[in-house]
């Protein structure tokens, strides 16, 4: 809870809430549990550069293919299943290698999937399709051809052609006659308007000097001969995305198209394909297959930074939320197209939208809250929530997100936020149905770069600092290990490799018994005792959960300024084997024999804890665990005492 609610003791938040939640995982049932190490699986060499700049970008090819891509400049290196997927191409390289992918351009990348293809976009950038070919290991990368670009005026200016003109028909698909040598094929996407009479084509091919094919956007009032003079030809209509005029922003797939937001010359306009030709923009006799194209038209300048596919197409901007209304069962054609806002909240460019169930969760423009869109049937319209309100202190400049949905009833959806301004994670863990949002924060040695969910595993990008020099690690949470940047083996052995972890001071556990900590030397550690089944060594971390000041609902009113004490506590906890409690040591198993180089037995019940010392302001209770170990806590109850 932010510490800014601390006095707010009236809402019924509070009673249930936790000053400090650190490296824990809140569950649906209402517990604490200890989040999962974290297992290492590769370094970014020096030569990618991470340093300026990393992104990780999932791409799911099948059912039971799924890779995940760890940007840097101009390369991309493909995980799968959790290992690096080597020697692509047959190069003997261990990553794709894209030129025209920057550091710079990392952060506000966007991409959209298609069956074996993903596509990136970048204002900078031109759209780049990565495609995966018949193995693991074969990938191209290669810019996007487009059948037809669309076209804008840019700088438009008009001539009148010395010649008459006779058009074919008044109306659709029409050829256009010139009394003498007028036409040129740079004039294709160009317009022919009558100026006296009716009229307004668009040029769509030459077919020679004197005669070209047009497409009728206003019909013709009939097929007389226009005299000279009384048309002109308008140029200036170039294709809206080249070198000089930037490129997309944004993308998605939405029923059947590709779309398209934002520019840096056009920065409120949005483009959709011809249906399932997603690479055609032919605007065509305006059918309902055509493509379409329109215009943020407010007030304000709304930069499109975000498009997202959702029960309508939703458009994000900087300066509100957009969407493109459908009613049931009908599609977007150019005959329906329209814009309407929803709210006006503004989205933080370089952070990616993130859908979950029928909402759609963003960053708002300043970083400062998370905001959730959201379709009711009772207003008919869209609404945002703050999901962050009782914990906006945990956005600490946001510059990734990444949503990893429930696979149990025993974990919730959850929400992972990359704060660029301590290297920290905010976690919500969220609940729509119950209207449950649940945050805690994630910290390691190191700050998170990135993030990347591939199905159901969570890959981060981790700066860290090893033997005097800061390196970047790709690393995925595993919920089986207990600390970070580890290394697991089910094997027999009385050492561990950890080269990436040279001069380190690891936690070692051995068959599930937590051993004295080592240091790496020479890229490995010696157990005390050799392994007969697994060890594991890894960075260790503490866990912490803080609660509220305390604050019991007496008839006499509330005790702020009194004295308080906690006497005693009572530790409702599962399957857990370590715990702290007020900097008090619970104990979970007795001396004896058969205890020594064993792992400790899981423990559910309540273990108490106390008397405790000493009369404080806050009288609040801190629950910690260093050692790299099981802890899930269910509930605390507690004896206390107040002085007057």
């Amino acid at each position: 809870m932010d510490p800014l609610l601390r006095a707010r003791i009236d809402l019924a938040q509070y009673f249930n809430a936790l000053e400090t939640a650190t490296n824990v995982h809140i569950l649906p049932q209402g517990g604490a549990k200890r989040r999962g190490g974290m297992k290492y699986l590769a370094e970014l060499p020096g030569a990618a550069s991470p340093a300026s700049g990393v992104r990780l970008i999932p791409f799911e090819f099948s059912t039971d293919d799924s890779y995940m891509f760890a940007l840097t400049n101009g390369r991309i290196y493909i995980f799968r299943n959790a290992v690096l997927v080597t020697n692509i191409n047959g190069s003997g390289n261990d990553y794709l290698a894209v030129a025209s992918i920057t550091s710079a351009m990392l952060q506000k990348i966007r991409y959209a999937q298609s069956a074996d293809t993903i596509i990136f976009v970048h204002e900078d950038l031109p759209p780049l399709k990565i495609v995966r070919g018949g193995s693991h290991s074969t990938w191209t990368a290669t810019a996007i051809t487009f059948a037809n670009a669309p076209q804008n005026a840019f700088t438009v200016s008009s001539t009148q052609p010395a010649a008459t003109l006779t058009p074919s028909a008044t109306t659709g698909n029409i050829t256009l006659t010139a009394s003498a040598a007028v036409f040129s094929s740079g004039n294709v996407n160009q317009f022919i308007n009558a100026l006296n009479t009716f009229g307004r084509v668009r040029i769509v091919e030459f077919v020679s000097t004197t005669v070209v094919k047009a497409f009728a956007e206003v019909s013709f009032f009939d097929t007389s001969v226009i005299a000279s003079g009384d048309w002109d030809l308008e140029s200036g209509y170039e294709a809206s995305w080249s070198v000089t005029r930037g490129y997309p922003i944004s993308t998605t797939f939405h029923e059947g198209r590709l779309f398209f937001g934002g520019s840096k010359s056009q920065p409120t306009t949005f483009w959709g394909s011809v249906v399932n030709q997603y690479f055609d923009f032919d605007l065509g006799e305006a059918l309902d297959d055509r493509a379409i194209g329109g215009t943020i038209t407010t007030a304000s300048l709304n930069s499109i930074v975000d498009i997202f596919s959702g029960r309508d197409l939703q458009l994000f901007t900087t300066g509100g939320e957009f969407y493109i209304p459908q009613t049931v069962g009908e599609p977007i054609t150019p005959s329906n197209l329209t814009v309407k806002v929803a709210t006006r909240n503004g989205i933080k460019p370089g952070c990616p939208v993130a859908g979950l169930d029928s909402g759609t969760l963003f960053v708002q423009r300043q970083g400062k809250q998370l905001n959730e869109m959201l379709f009711t049937d009772l207003e008919a319209a869209y609404t945002t929530a703050n999901i962050s309100l009782l914990s906006g202190h945990l956005l600490r400049t946001p510059i990734d997100m990444a949503i990893r949905r429930a696979t149990s009833t025993e974990e919730a959806d959850r929400l992972f936020i990359v704060n660029d301004g301590d290297g920290s994670l905010a976690v919500f863990s969220l609940l729509r149905a119950q209207q449950v949002v649940a945050p805690s924060v994630f910290e390691t040695d190191g700050d998170f770069k990135a993030i990347g969910v591939d199905v159901d595993t969570v890959y981060v990008i981790v700066k860290r600092s090893i033997d005097g020099s800061d390196v970047y690690y790709v690393e995925i949470f595993d919920s089986t290990l207990h600390t970070d940047s580890a290394v697991y083996s089910a094997s027999v052995s009385s050492t561990g490799a950890a080269a990436h972890l040279e001069d380190e001071t690891l936690d070692v556990i051995v068959d599930g018994a937590v051993q004295n900590d080592k240091t790496v030397s020479g890229g490995s550690v010696t157990f005390d005792r050799a392994s007969t089944a697994n060890y594991e060594i890894g960075m260790p971390f503490t866990m912490t959960l803080k609660t509220m000041p305390v604050e019991p609902r007496l008839q006499s009113g509330n005790i702020k300024g009194f004295k308080k004490r906690v006497l005693e506590v009572n530790a409702e906890v599962y399957e857990s084997q370590a715990m702290t409690i007020n900097t008090q040591e619970v104990s979970f198993r007795s001396f004896g024999e058969d205890v020594l180089d064993i792992a400790v037995a899981p423990f559910t019940g309540v273990k108490k804890v106390g008397p405790l010392l000493g009369f404080e302001a806050e009288g609040a209770i801190t629950v910690s665990q260093s050692v790299p170990l099981d802890l899930h806590l269910l509930a605390l109850d507690y004896k206390l005492s107040v002085g007057q």
